[in-house]
């Protein structure tokens, strides 16, 4: 039985419809569909992080990027590994 979503823009009908050709997609084909969205949502952030700070450098959108999905320690640990390996 179907929940539906209040955080969802998706009706009822059209989540039945997405869920039905998900169940007939093998485990490959829905394997390489989440990897694909998952690309296409990173790329997604990469653009609006470039778009809301054109000033950055390809390697401060990376590192902002990290920050907002992983957290700062983990962006302050990468940007420590680049200065300590000269890849800044």
């Amino acid at each position: 039985m179907m929940m539906p979503s209040d955080h969802s823009d998706t009706s009822d009908e059209a989540l039945a419809v997405q869920l039905e050709c998900l169940r007939q997609m093998t485990p490959h084909e829905r394997l390489r569909r989440a990897c694909a969205w998952s690309g296409q949502v990173r790329r997604m952030a990469f653009d609006a992080i470039r778009r809301r700070h054109p000033e950055y450098s390809e390697d401060d959108v990376r590192l902002r990027f990290i920050e907002l999905t992983y957290g700062k320690a983990l962006a302050d640990e990468v940007r420590d590994w680049q200065r300590e390996s000269g890849r800044e």
